[in-house]
């Protein structure tokens, strides 16, 4: 079996996790990671979706803060602090600073950012294929209003500086309407027996990477089944700020609003008009909801996207692994 999954940091990676403990030896999972969060840093190129899932299933991520590398050291941030180098608000570790030495190192040499991440992965190992979703240069921004006044700034900077504090007034993928889908992309969502929509957050990390032209319509003209599992339990986000860029784009935080914001594909196998001109094509064709969220299945299945309530808290590796069972489950059920 061929699994293709979108997927962005933390969330993502721990579902990956699970998903290999259920899959067999011979299957084949290629993970199509969001570059949107990249950022650069100390002149170098930070990719920290990419890295997140790599050093997650590679088995050297940081467990309790689900990023960076495990067994830290700081010297190099303490430094640049000395030498009045910031930003000081985005740490990078002795470890994470050597990988986006050899990554930058390997781009300016030439290289395209798919083979980069090919070539650092034969050190993790992670037992999947690890695409970026683009090798052009897309950067997540966000629109704020503060006390400087309406501006634009880097996700990285929204997040981790602001802490999300302030209200995203508009989500945008700079760069993304010109990028092209990299190597191996759409051959694979074409090629694929199961999509997978990770509970990664759905505007930043999977709608950057719908962004990109030709993917949402590969995801959508795929013949196979397209499950997604909800990131927000009990009308709130399990991890992370998802609500604030939902409600940047007209979204309420709630598992049936999410399901429908991505739509679904039984309404365009029907011949309606959604995601006819000037709408986005609709992409699922099951969607998991948390058992807390059991009110939430008649809207969705109201808008022909199948839609089951299982426990989605990934407490463990047994719980993980369950809810990946459970989206393979659903894949079949709803395979045409």
């Amino acid at each position: 079996m061929r699994i293709v999954a979108l997927a962005g940091g933390i969330g993502g990676a721990r579902f990956l996790r699970g998903l290999k403990d259920v899959v067999s030896p011979e299957d084949e999972i290629t993970v199509i990671g969001n570059t949107g969060d990249d950022i650069h840093l100390f002149g170098l190129k930070v990719c920290p979706d990419l890295d997140t899932v790599m050093y997650t299933l590679g088995g050297g991520i940081h467990e309790e803060q689900g990023w960076g590398r495990a067994d830290e050291t700081w010297s190099i941030k303490a430094e640049m602090k000395e030498y009045g180098v910031g930003p000081e608000w985005f740490g990078l570790g002795d470890r994470d600073f050597a990988t986006h030495l050899v990554r930058s190192q390997m781009l300016t040499a030439g290289y395209s950012l798919s083979q980069v991440t090919e070539a650092l992965c034969v050190r993790w190992q992670p037992g999947v294929r690890l695409l970026p979703m683009s090798d052009d240069r897309v950067e997540t921004h966000v629109r704020i209003t503060d006390a400087d006044g309406t501006r634009a700034i880097h996700f990285q900077e929204y997040w981790v500086r602001l802490h999300a504090a302030v209200d995203a007034e508009a989500i945008i993928p700079v760069g993304a309407d010109t990028a092209k889908p990299a190597p191996g992309v759409l051959e694979a969502i074409a090629a694929a027996d199961v999509i997978l929509l990770p509970p990664s957050n759905p505007v930043v990390s999977i709608g950057t990477i719908l962004a990109v032209p030709g993917i949402r319509q590969a995801v959508s003209q795929a013949s196979a089944p397209v499950v997604g599992l909800s990131p927000i339990i009990g009308g709130a986000p399990v991890r992370g700020m998802a609500d604030k860029v939902l409600a940047a784009v007209g979204v309420e935080a709630t598992a049936d609003a999410v399901a429908l914001n991505y739509g679904g594909r039984a309404a365009q196998r029907a011949g309606s008009d959604e995601g006819g001109a000037g709408r986005a094509a609709g992409l699922l064709d099951g969607w998991l909801v948390d058992t807390a969220d059991q009110d939430a299945v008649a809207a969705v299945e109201a808008a022909g996207i199948r839609c089951r309530a299982v426990p989605l808290l990934m407490t463990d590796a047994e719980a993980t692994a369950a809810m990946a069972r459970a989206a393979l489950e659903l894949a079949e059920q709803v395979r045409v």
